[in-house]
């Protein structure tokens, strides 16, 4: 599983709980910072082939370089499932219009601030999938 921050966010503390928290539950977590440009989200995703993307911004900005980056990543021809979350724009909560630009960019779930509930039940079903893919190909998972 990857973490990054976003490209204009240059805090660390939502990094290193979403982190803390993604390995308290099980996962493998390679955590690329804040301030993350788009060609190394990219670079790396293209390289590494994670599981997942999950990109966290607490700046206010997460919407527009979240938006840059899954664009960035689908022209590159990958299909990483990402997902986003924090503060996505300087207001608070989420625009409705604003989440469905994200999903509809490639992005595969949107998260606003503080809601690791629904994080954590998002993980949890993306595990029963590769248990159940691993079931069937023999007992080994694919992601």
């Amino acid at each position: 599983m990857l973490l990054t921050g976003t490209a204009s966010d240059s805090h660390t503390w939502n990094l290193v709980y979403l982190q803390l928290l993604l390995e308290e539950s099980g996962h493998r977590v390679r955590n690329l910072g804040p301030c993350v440009p788009d060609e190394l989200l990219v670079g790396v995703c293209a390289d590494r082939d994670p599981d997942l993307v999950v990109v966290s911004s607490v700046n206010g900005h997460g919407y527009r370089d979240g938006l840059g980056a899954v664009r960035a990543l689908r022209d590159a021809g990958l299909t990483t499932p990402v997902v986003i979350g924090g503060k996505l724009g300087v207001a608070g909560e989420v625009d409705p219009r604003r989440r469905a630009r994200l999903l509809d960019a490639g992005v595969d779930a949107v998260f606003d601030d503080g809601d690791v509930g629904r994080l954590r039940a998002y993980l949890g079903s993306l595990a029963e999938v590769r248990v159940r893919a691993g079931a069937d190909t023999g007992g080994q998972a694919v992601a």
